[in-house]
């Protein structure tokens, strides 16, 4: 079994508060986890409104479609014309871990 691991830093276009902050979140969010079954959360920066830091994680028996999962969340992420992913972070655990 792998767990793969997907972390997010972005950056928002024009979003003035944290309920702007929020309607831009949620509906990539919701996308996520929709598209690809795998487990999504706004994971860190919630108090500043132009930032948004999103973990990502799916498990799979095989560690190539667990990392292709993440990599296709990644790319939507980055086709997203209202944010700028600043970085990704990929992380995966597997059984010799």
């Amino acid at each position: 079994m792998y767990v793969a691991v997907l972390e997010l830093d972005v950056l928002l276009g024009d979003v003035r508060s944290l309920k702007q902050k929020r309607s831009v979140v949620r509906p990539v969010v919701a996308e996520l986890r929709r598209r690809y079954e795998v487990a999504v959360a706004e994971a860190g920066d919630q108090d500043l409104y132009r930032r948004a830091r999103i973990g990502i994680a799916t498990v799979s028996g095989d560690a190539a479609h667990a990392r292709q999962v993440l990599d296709a969340c990644e790319r939507t992420v980055a086709g997203r014309p209202e944010l700028e992913l600043l970085s990704a972070r990929h992380r995966l655990v597997g059984p010799e871990d």
